[in-house]
């Protein structure tokens, strides 16, 4: 099941997608009144859940306000998170490899714990908005596709084989970079936390839509060229270690993003590098979940 925040008739609304992906289905059709995806997160029931599910495999035309997706804008599913992102670096090992040739460092071929950090969020950036280049700022600015895990209820002390009761679904993070920024400063966060550095959609798609833990092919692409192709069961952490890990003496407040780190294929990586420039296209895509487009102002 996908749940969608959209924009239509100039009315912001939340809705789940129809099976084959073409209809948009407004929640308040299921006798639902939450008002953001937030809400939904924290409160949506198993028997709602249920309701919800049955609904995206309706006849459209029987559901009021039922809205072709091509008719509707999708907007980010979580506009404002309440948090600052948590992420993990160097999470897969080739680009781990790439980042250390990039930054001409010795990487050993081994990662004996998950490197973490925050990435500052005042606002996301929905489908097919544009990514700012700051270009005043930032001379390689490069995109990384990543799965997000949303966490679905505070969380604390949580064994690993508990950890998918405590998710809520997934969704896609482009973690924007500057690589300038953040090779000057020695840290990651001020490089990846410009504004308009965190596209996040097109829905999310939840827990229980596909077998945990979830094996889903990841890729971006660059005006159309193909950059990463990889499959999100090579990550080097997991996300039961992530969540179990994380959660150990620090409470995940329901609602909480964590990005889960980036295949091999980042500009970076590239020699010489290929990073972002004005007018270029993004997409992240991720299997089940959707395809992220944006483009650089």
């Amino acid at each position: 099941m996908k749940l969608v925040t959209y924009e239509a008739g100039g009315r912001k609304s939340l809705g789940v997608m129809s099976r084959d992906g073409q209809w948009i289905y407004p929640l308040k059709a299921a006798g639902m009144d939450y008002t953001d995806m937030m809400e939904i997160i924290k409160g949506l029931g198993e028997s709602e859940k249920e309701l919800l599910e049955h609904i995206s495999g309706m006849d459209p035309y029987s559901l009021e306000g039922a809205a072709r997706i091509d008719e509707v804008k999708i907007l980010s599913p979580i506009e404002r998170p309440e948090q600052d992102i948590i992420c993990l670096g160097l999470n897969y090992l080739e680009h781990a490899k790439e980042s250390a040739r990039y930054k001409e460092e010795d990487f050993g071929g081994k990662r004996e714990q998950p490197v973490y950090f925050s990435k500052r969020v005042n606002e996301t950036v929905g489908p097919d908005e544009p990514i700012p280049s700051h270009s005043d700022l930032v001379d390689s600015l490069d995109y990384e596709a990543e799965l997000a895990v949303i966490i679905g209820k505070d969380a604390k002390n949580v064994k690993k084989e508990e950890v998918k009761n405590y998710i809520f679904g997934y969704t896609i993070v482009n973690d924007v970079s500057a690589r300038n920024v953040q090779n000057a400063h020695k840290q990651w966060y001020f490089g990846k936390s410009l504004d308009g550095f965190t596209p996040l959609g097109p829905c999310i798609l939840t827990v229980e839509s596909v077998d945990y833990p979830p094996k889903l092919a990841i890729q971006s692409k660059v005006n159309g060229e193909l950059r990463q192709n990889s499959n999100t069961d090579q990550m080097i952490f997991d996300i039961d270690f992530i969540v179990s890990q994380l959660s150990q003496g620090m409470t995940l407040k329901a609602g909480t993003i964590i990005s889960t780190g980036t295949p091999a294929g980042a500009g970076m990586g590239f020699i010489p590098p290929r990073f972002l420039k004005s007018g270029d296209e993004v997409e992240c895509i991720i299997e089940e979940i959707g395809i992220l487009r944006n483009r650089v102002e």
